[in-house]
């Protein structure tokens, strides 16, 4: 009876666990955008009217429509409608966006960076 008890916790612990968000917006996501983004999109004065910075990162970008494309710049829960994938990913223009891939003037974010913004997006792109 005891084993049985502590099969079911084992198991409550694991699935709550399990069901957390596993990609952390301060700590996977606004590294990259500090380095990679803030140095152009700093004030929200500048193309795309978005500020990058640690503290205003998130509210510019969440559930936010994008000024050059028909989709928002993040859409909780859809990678795919999100304009942010799509401009990292060079598949803007087919989006119905234009400009250039992000960020400007530098390589691509690398598979994994990517698959980051990917996967918070898909789990809500909560503010954690």
């Amino acid at each position: 009876m005891i084993a049985r008890a502590l099969a079911c916790a084992l198991l409550l612990c694991g699935g709550a666990a399990a069901a957390s968000p596993g990609v952390s917006f301060k700590r996977d996501l606004v590294p990259v955008l500090r380095t990679q983004c803030a140095t152009c999109h700093l004030t929200g004065q500048e193309a795309g009217n978005m500020k990058l910075h640690p503290g205003a990162a998130h509210a510019s970008l969440v559930a936010v429509q994008s000024v050059e494309s028909p989709l928002r710049r993040i859409e909780p829960g859809d990678p795919a409608r999100s304009y942010l994938m799509h401009k990292l990913d060079g598949t803007h223009l087919d989006a119905g966006g234009s400009g250039d891939r992000m960020p400007f003037g530098q390589p691509q974010l690398d598979e994994a960076t990517r698959e980051r913004f990917r996967a918070w997006i898909a789990e809500g792109a909560h503010n954690n």
